[in-house]
């Protein structure tokens, strides 16, 4: 059976956005309804600016101190994210997000924004196959030195 690729495997099409004006709290009214761990910040009409995740508000808002309610996204958010092309298989999404240290990718085609894939999306089998190559990889920077 082949491996899917991170399209298929995405939960939700739909992509939470907001402006870069937005507040940290508006954000976060936002992830939650949608019961979501990120969402994009873009500028209109399709350019993407950055991403705001959960890991984000604990780490950039919360654990500062800022006020939620006059910050904006824009000072907190992971600006120029790293993307992937939809057919990407999901184990070297996980791979990359395992040596990158971060838990979302949005998914690019073109400058079209289709899509956020999140290691929640991603299945046992996959994740224990990006492991295999993970470990993989360290052991052969190991031995390059």
């Amino acid at each position: 059976m082949a491996e899917r690729t991170v399209f298929q495997s995405i939960s939700r099409k739909h992509v939470l956005c907001l402006g870069p004006q937005a507040t940290v709290r508006e954000a976060a009214g936002v992830m939650t309804r949608a019961n979501c761990g990120s969402v994009l910040i873009m500028e209109p009409p399709d350019i993407l600016l950055g991403i705001l995740t959960e890991r984000d508000l604990m780490t950039r808002v919360l654990a500062r101190g800022l006020d939620p309610e006059r910050t904006p996204v824009s000072d907190v958010m992971t600006p120029n994210p790293i993307c992937v092309a939809p057919e990407t298989l999901v184990s070297d999404a996980v791979v990359l997000m395992l040596e990158r240290g971060f838990r979302h990718l949005p998914l690019v085609k073109g400058t079209k924004i289709l899509g956020v894939f999140s290691v929640r999306d991603a299945l046992p089998r996959e994740l224990g196959t990006a492991l295999s190559q993970t470990e993989f990889n360290e052991q052969v920077n190991d031995v390059l030195g």
